[in-house]
């Protein structure tokens, strides 16, 4: 198929494009910046990884009129997967923008894909959104972000089902793996190979946590169900290690030591911030869905850091 796609520069992003490409499908790539020097960080060794697995268009934002004049050139999928994050963490996030940037002219674009008989959009969701997963009721967003996410879908679904395109929701959990930003996984194994025991302050939350190269595999197969089925609404919430944060510290610790050869340490601290719901999973578990190996992926991963921190 020939895709287009939004938000490589992400983690998620990055594993999906490269997913689709190594499937042998062609991936338009949009990059809202002018160039990949104008990347930093984690995000420019993901591009300069990527760039020869897509075909990139730099300087380009959904629905503008570069983003139009690609859908003109012939598309089979529309895979909306980047979004605004500025201050996502924050209670000062943007909704009202983030929804204009997420749904920029997006009469425009449902129209351009009708017209050059595109019919099948795959949206990203995220299990931080309201009434997504299960959990802890009511099933309230996480946060602006994750508010703003919900209002963006709303918006989709309106115009793909007056004008009758086919739309998949992909609703992402905790994805963890190589290229991820400095989170939870990174903040664990940088502490053990330096010596140190990390603490965890959160170890009640139960949430779910998912290799991200199995979620990447899941969303391959899920673009494939869209393309090819009859439903105008589809929905799936992938999961895996559906646990306590504790026990799935301890899990990445008997992995990691067994490989690494160090010490994997750790303390639970006692929780006294539950200002987040207790807990939030996705519902459908997908460990032996794919031909995928649990044991390869955690290699992948102490290899990966690995060579981060030894170098």
């Amino acid at each position: 198929m020939k895709i287009l796609l939004t938000g490589i520069s992400s983690f998620t992003g990055f594993w999906f494009a490269s997913e689709l490409s190594s499937r042998g499908h062609e991936v338009i790539a949009t990059l809202t910046k002018n160039s990949p020097d104008e990347y930093e960080g984690i995000r420019k060794e993901r591009i300069s990884l990527i760039l020869d697995k897509v075909t990139p268009v730099f300087g380009s934002r959904f629905g503008d009129a570069v983003f139009n004049d690609i859908i003109e050139s012939g598309i089979d999928v529309l895979c909306h997967h980047g979004s605004e994050v500025t201050d996502y963490k924050s209670m000062k996030f943007d909704i009202a923008n983030a929804v204009k940037q997420n749904t920029n002219n997006i009469l425009s674009v449902i129209e351009h894909l009708k017209m050059n008989k595109c019919n099948s959009i795959v949206y990203t969701g995220s299990v931080f959104e309201p009434n997504e997963g299960s959990g802890t009721e009511p099933l309230n967003a996480f946060s602006p972000y994750g508010l703003s996410k919900s209002l963006t879908y709303e918006i989709l679904r309106y115009y793909c089902s007056t004008l009758e395109i086919k739309l998949g929701k992909f609703v992402i959990p905790n994805p963890f793996g190589p290229f991820e930003e400095a989170r939870f996984t990174n903040y664990l194994i940088q502490n053990w190979f330096n010596g140190k025991t990390p603490e965890v302050k959160t170890p009640d939350y139960i949430r779910d946590n998912i290799h991200v190269d199995l979620l990447a595999t899941a969303y391959e197969s899920f673009l494939q169900k869209v393309f090819n089925g009859n439903n105008p609404v589809s929905k799936t919430n992938p999961g895996l290690y559906a646990e306590s944060q504790g026990t799935f510290t301890g899990r990445i610790a008997r992995e990691m030591e067994s490989r690494l050869n160090i010490k994997c340490d750790f303390k639970l601290l006692q929780q006294t911030d539950f200002s987040e719901p207790l807990e939030r999973i996705n519902t459908d578990s997908i460990r032996d869905v794919f031909n995928w190996s649990e044991t390869e992926a955690w290699d992948r991963l102490a290899d990966y850091y690995s060579a981060k921190y030894l170098k």
